[in-house]
Formats: C-alpha cells, sequence, structure tokens
C-alpha cells in the first residue's frame, strides 16, 4: 500500500514539474466609488460594527462616512477637527483614525494629528466617542491620550491601529528634517521613531505589562514597542498570523518593509534598509554600540520609487491569488507589489504601475482593499480597488 502512494506520488509530483507555470493574472485600479471624491484621503477604516460604512480620513482634517456600496450617492462629515489640526507642513494634518474593538457597544475611536501649541509643533493622539451607529461625532467629546513634540514639519507617521492583543499600537516618524539630526531613532528615551503600544483600558493609558522596555532602569520610555524607524507610513496586523507589517519610507536610497516585532531594532540612522546609512560623526558612536538590528523582509531603490506606501497582508476572497500576498506601493511612482515569505526566503512581484499618488491602502470588513490617492495639484480623487484584467 505505501509502495502504491509512494509510486502515484511521485507520478503527481512528475506531472506538475511538467506543467508550466499557472499566469498570474493581469491587475488594474478601478473607481471603487465613482460618484464621491476626497480631498488628500491617507486613510480608509471600517468600524467593524456591522454597519458597512466606511470612514476615510482626509488630511486637512475631516473625517467622510458613507456605505460601503459602488453606487454610493453621497458622504457624510463624521468628524471635523479643522480647527484644531495644522496642516502647515506637506506632511502634517489628521494622519491616523482607530475604532475601538468595541465601537458598537462603547463608540469610542481615536484619532492621531499634529497640532500647533505653545508656538510648538505637537501629535497629538486623541479619544473620541459618538452614539452607536450615528453618523456624526462632535469635537467636545475630545479627550488627549498624549502629545508628542514634533521639531520639524515632517515625519509624523501618524497610523494607529488596535492589534489582535487589543493593544493601540501608534507609529511616530524620527521628528523631521534629514538624517534625523537629534539622533531620535536610536535613542530610547525619546518616543520618535518608533511604533509605540499603549493600554487605553484606562484614561489616558497604561503600559501593558508585556512591553519589551517595561520596567528598564535605564530611563528608556515604557510605551516604546520597536524603534530604529524613520517614518512608518502605514502599518498593518495580519487578520491571519497577527503579524505587524510596516513600510518604512528611506532617506535617499533605500524603501524598506520590516515585520515589527517587540523590541526590535530597524536600524535608522545608522542603517536605510540593509546598507549602512552614512551617519555623522556625532552619531557614529551610538550606530557601534547600538547592537543587533533586525533586517528588513524586503527593500527596493530608487530605480522603482522614492516614498513606500505600506499596505495589507490580502485575506479577502475577490482576488484569490493574492490571498497571503503583502500587497503595498510607492507614492511617488505608483508601483504596487505584492510580497510573501516563503521557506525563509521573500518573492515579491509588481502587480501593476498606476498613474497615481499611492498615499494609503485600507481594507473593508470583509478584507477587501481599497487604495487612496493624492491629486499633485491638490484637487479631490477617487477612491480605487484592486481588480483583474
Amino acid at each position: 500500500m505505501k509502495r502504491g502512494l509512494l509510486t502515484m506520488g511521485l507520478a503527481v509530483a512528475a506531472a506538475a514539474a511538467a506543467a508550466p507555470a499557472r499566469a498570474q493574472p493581469a491587475y488594474r485600479l478601478a473607481e471603487a466609488f465613482p460618484a464621491l471624491e476626497f480631498k488628500r484621503p491617507v486613510g480608509v477604516e471600517s468600524a467593524h460594527d456591522g454597519s458597512g460604512r466606511l470612514f476615510v480620513v482626509e488630511q486637512d482634517g475631516l473625517v467622510r462616512v458613507f456605505r460601503n456600496d459602488p453606487g454610493a450617492k453621497q458622504s457624510e462629515v463624521f468628524l471635523d477637527l479643522r480647527e484644531r489640526v495644522s496642516t502647515d507642513g506637506n506632511e502634517m494634518g489628521l494622519l491616523g483614525m482607530a475604532f475601538a474593538p468595541d465601537f458598537a457597544r462603547s463608540g469610542v475611536f481615536y484619532v492621531d494629528y499634529t497640532a500647533s501649541k505653545r508656538l510648538k509643533r505637537v501629535t497629538r493622539l486623541s479619544r473620541l466617542t459618538v452614539g452607536p451607529y450615528k453618523n456624526a461625532a462632535s469635537v467636545a467629546s475630545e479627550m488627549t491620550v498624549i502629545e508628542i513634540e514634533q521639531p520639524w514639519a515632517n515625519h509624523n507617521g501618524g497610523q494607529i491601529a488596535f492589534g489582535p492583543d487589543g493593544m493601540l499600537y501608534v507609529a511616530m516618524g524620527d521628528g523631521g528634517s534629514g538624517g534625523d539630526p537629534q539622533g531620535n531613532a536610536q535613542n530610547r528615551k525619546s518616543l520618535l521613531g518608533k511604533i509605540l503600544r499603549l493600554d487605553i483600558a484606562r484614561h489616558p493609558y497604561t503600559i501593558p505589562a508585556d512591553n519589551p522596555f517595561r520596567g528598564n532602569a535605564q530611563g528608556w520610555r515604557e510605551e516604546i514597542y520597536a524603534y530604529g524607524l524613520r517614518n512608518p507610513w502605514r502599518f498593518s496586523f495580519d487578520r491571519a498570523t497577527g503579524e505587524l507589517w510596516a513600510g518604512d519610507v528611506g532617506q535617499v536610497t533605500w524603501e524598506e518593509i520590516n515585520v515589527v516585532a517587540a523590541g526590535k531594532n530597524y536600524g535608522w540612522d545608522c542603517r536605510e534598509g540593509m546598507h549602512p546609512y552614512e551617519p555623522a560623526e556625532q552619531r557614529a558612536p551610538a550606530c557601534a554600540s547600538a547592537g543587533e538590528m533586525a533586517d528588513p523582509v524586503w527593500a527596493y531603490g530608487r530605480d522603482q520609487g522614492i516614498s513606500v506606501t505600506g499596505g495589507f497582508v490580502y485575506r479577502g476572497s475577490a482576488l484569490p491569488d493574492l490571498v497571503g500576498w503583502y500587497v503595498y506601493g510607492d507614492y511617488g511612482s505608483g508601483r504596487i507589489w505584492a510580497l510573501r515569505r516563503v521557506d525563509g526566503r521573500t518573492e515579491n512581484r509588481l502587480l501593476l504601475r498606476a498613474n497615481i499618488l499611492i498615499s494609503s491602502f485600507g481594507c473593508d470588513e470583509d478584507g477587501e482593499l481599497i487604495v487612496c490617492a493624492h491629486d499633485p495639484t491638490g484637487r479631490p480623487t477617487q477612491l480605487y480597488r484592486l481588480v483583474t484584467e
């Protein structure tokens, strides 16, 4: 019996080896909601409350809500923070939104935006509430969770999301300028250049018991989950595995994708991608003593793009060929790729090159991808879905 099964197995393997490789489908972008337009969208969120709504975060301070229906005719203003949001810099503004896991009951959600306070720039993470299934939230409900001073107008990060553990994760850029002149990303006494992890069960927040630097004796900030990041522009959790994937925007040479783990150092500003970044003389000693640094799972150079936009591991049903692949893009080149790790190696494939500025990816309740785009002149743009030809 075993010999018969072995013979059958060898025959199947030989046939599979002889069969031509299955052709990969061709992909394109299609307008997701043709009747709707959005101004500088930087995120699309679902409340996962069964309402079938989508929420689009616009950089100038608005959140719009509408039915997840290609025939949707109009959107409503869910939240208006324009009087509190500062957009003085191109990378400033309302940058992130996350619904509490119990939003359907509590009505609690969070936003991340840049603001001006006492002549200083700050990243403000705030908690707000709205009645269940209502389409308008009041700014009067805003309560500040944390404020972090920003020395320059760029590299604000801004992505926030709840992990499968119920903790709130927050992306912080290195503070801006170029080359991380303050050395924030490698400095664990600073919250800049990090991904933070907060327990917001009690306001404003507490430090999770298993945060990697909780109880340290060196004075490192205990909110830190991972460090050594330049400007993590969009991160997400794999719905199936819980892994945290992040795109980190490079300086002048390399863009990178990281699978982020607790306590790891992702190298900036000692490294860019997997390559040494030429640090200033005053940074060299810190880089020499930084210890082990985690490699990105993928990096690409300036011949492919200029600013990575992190995406999602696809777990929907409309694109079966992409299930389990991490789909991401580049803001400058309009390229969209998919990558996955197989037996210790990484496969990366180009899906398409679009004539848009890819600002963000989102997912609806079913795990289907939505692509946000900017117009270089600032005009309103569409949202897109990835479809096969």
